[in-house]
């Protein structure tokens, strides 16, 4: 009882900052694991647990209307289950994006239930009520942060015990297979952050990353301050060209553009 409870509070909280804050990334499974794992005094699991799923969920992101597995609850209640099993990264990398899936559904009815509350907000928004649809804002809120609380507890109170069972039960085959999902997992994470970036153009500079790691043996660190680097020359030259374009097309240009090495 004490244990989904204490999960369920950290989720509806960290939910609570996320909205208030403006987005300050709280929600990531990095932060949520690492939490979890600190108030299950597992802290180190936590760790882990969450910089693995961070690679998995990197390309889960809510994009206008589109509702993506829900990272909060996947990362969650995957480093809880992993934790309170005792079986570590492989459990919670099997559980995380079932949960994850099964949260997405939730979050779809929670957002159909505060539709409800458009014509409400129109109402206040046109009599000028600024107190009632700071009110009306902080209900929507509230709402959601029980949805987190009430599937974190009911998961953790009534899930735990037949999550122990069925992972003491796992052959090990299936469990060797499951750290070798694990381990292709976060290149399906990558995959899923790069799909919309992966065009002609930008090819050459993934192999140019997969060479400098593959081949010269370069740490990640040196490959994206390498990145980073060549990013500031290529979009300033672009800038350079396009102003010698527009100068001999007798285009005005702003006066204030900068150069690269401008102090």
């Amino acid at each position: 009882m004490q244990t989904a409870l204490l999960v369920g509070l950290i989720l509806a909280v960290l939910w609570f900052i996320e909205k208030m804050l403006g987005t300050p990334m709280v929600i990531r499974p990095i932060v949520v694991s690492t939490i979890i794992g600190a108030a299950l005094g597992d802290l180190q699991t936590g760790i882990l647990v969450g910089a693995s799923l961070e690679l998995v969920f990197m390309g889960f992101i809510q994009v206008g209307g589109a509702v993506p597995p829900d990272v909060l609850v996947g990362a969650g209640l995957g480093t809880a289950f992993a934790i309170m099993s005792g079986s570590g990264t492989e459990v919670a990398l099997a559980l995380a994006l079932p949960i994850a899936l099964l949260a997405q559904s939730l979050k779809v009815i929670v957002f159909i239930v505060r539709s409800w509350f458009m014509n409400f907000a129109m109402k206040l928004a046109r009599a000028a009520n600024i107190k009632g649809l700071v009110t009306l804002n902080m209900a929507g809120l509230i709402l959601q942060c029980a949805m987190y609380f009430v599937v974190a507890f009911v998961a953790i109170l009534f899930g735990s015990t037949a999550v122990e069972g069925f992972v003491n039960n796992i052959p090990e085959a299936i469990m060797n297979g499951l750290e070798v999902a694990g381990g292709l997992l976060p290149a399906v994470g990558f995959a899923l952050l790069l799909l919309p970036m992966m065009k002609k153009t930008n090819i050459l500079y993934f192999l140019l990353g997969f060479a400098l790691f593959a081949y010269m043996n370069l740490p990640i660190l040196g490959i994206t301050l390498f990145g980073v680097v060549l990013a500031f020359i290529i979009v300033y030259e672009m800038k350079d060209k396009e102003v010698e374009v527009a100068g001999a097309n007798g285009t005005n240009t702003p006066a204030d553009e900068e150069d690269l090495f401008d102090v």
